[in-house]
């Protein structure tokens, strides 16, 4: 019996094309025949979701070219990690909306950057009806694959994320169980508390190839399970009912012998992966060509050996060449 395709969910879109997040980004993925969009979500200081990558903006937007906000530029420590720039934290959603999106990677991504300037920040229920007009323009059903990122840094500082996400999901329409809805998160502490509000949607859980989770380790230091340990068949034990299933870093499904999509379906989880993009710059070495970080590689021998180990879905930057080849 032939083996299913796996989902193929635009990673922000298509940022292989347009700046991530961007409404050109999304519309351009659901025209290429995405099964579901990812967008990642932060929030502002009056309690708006918006659609970014991180909560620090610098290099996604033209922040730094605003006087009016330049002494919002400031240090901060998120999840351990000390990072210097513009915080979503610190805007309101009227300020945000005055500024324009820009490509995160413009060295390996020329032809998106041509598009900086040109579009404003989405708000997570401007994403939410994109999708929804998508799929009715489109004719087919496209399912959201929400990212939520830094639930323990924002809940210390008094913004928790998880009664913002109910109150746009279920704004929208995405929190009746009609609409097709996966929530994922590094951080399965806030997983949980969306499951447990009756959010119905399937809970993936992320797993970096190193390191520990920043809210098991806020909680438990270093007594907290680390990702790879999360995939080993003990671990994989411990999140049966707990979520539905893993998304791992490709790396990890790269390695030789690694057996994490079985042992993963052995015990109901589904299995799937981030991010396949073609460009050299984010090919594993072997599969490297010339020409550079932006030339492409044999990606389609990378992503042959990803498919070969039967993921149930895959993040693609490029939804075309994505649709094209893990369809086939």
């Amino acid at each position: 019996m032939p083996r299913k395709s796996p989902l193929v969910i635009g990673h922000r879109g298509a940022p292989g094309y347009r700046p991530e997040h961007s409404r050109s980004s999304y519309e351009l993925a659901l025209a290429m025949g995405v099964d579901a969009v990812e967008p990642d979500v932060v929030a502002t200081k009056d309690g708006v979701l918006v659609v970014r990558h991180e909560n620090e903006i610098s290099g996604t937007t033209d922040v730094a070219d605003h006087p009016e906000f330049a002494d919002r530029k400031t240090t901060k420590r998120v999840d351990g990690e000390a990072l210097t720039g513009w915080f979503t934290e610190d805007f309101t959603w009227d300020e945000l909306a005055t500024l324009r999106s820009r490509e995160r990677l413009p060295k390996v991504r020329l032809s998106s950057a041509s598009f900086d300037g040109s579009q404003a920040i989405l708000r997570l229920i401007d994403l939410l009806d994109i999708v929804r007009e998508g799929s009715a323009e489109h004719g087919r059903e496209i399912g959201v694959v929400l990212e939520v990122k830094h639930a323990t840094y924002f809940a210390s500082i008094g913004l928790d994320l998880v009664p913002l996400i109910e109150r746009d999901l279920r704004a929208a329409g995405w929190a009746d169980g009609e609409l097709p809805l996966i929530v994922e998160s590094f951080e399965s502490t806030v997983l949980a508390q969306l499951k447990a509000r009756g959010i119905p949607a399937s809970y993936i859980y992320l797993i970096e190839a190193t390191g520990r989770p920043f809210d098991l380790l806020t909680a438990q230091g270093r007594q907290a399970l680390t990702y790879p340990a999360t995939v080993t068949p003990t671990g994989l034990d411990g999140l049966v009912g707990v979520v539905d299933g893993v998304s791992v870093n490709k790396r990890m499904l790269l390695e030789k012998g690694n057996t994490i999509v079985a042992d993963a379906h052995a015990r109901g989880l589904t299995v799937f992966t981030w991010t396949c993009r073609p460009e050299n710059a984010f090919l594993s070495p072997e599969y490297r060509g010339q020409g550079g970080k932006s030339a492409y590689g044999d990606y389609e021998a990378e992503w042959g050996a990803i498919a070969a180990t039967g993921v149930d879905g895959v993040f693609v930057d490029h939804p075309d060449l994505g649709v094209g080849f893990f369809r086939s």
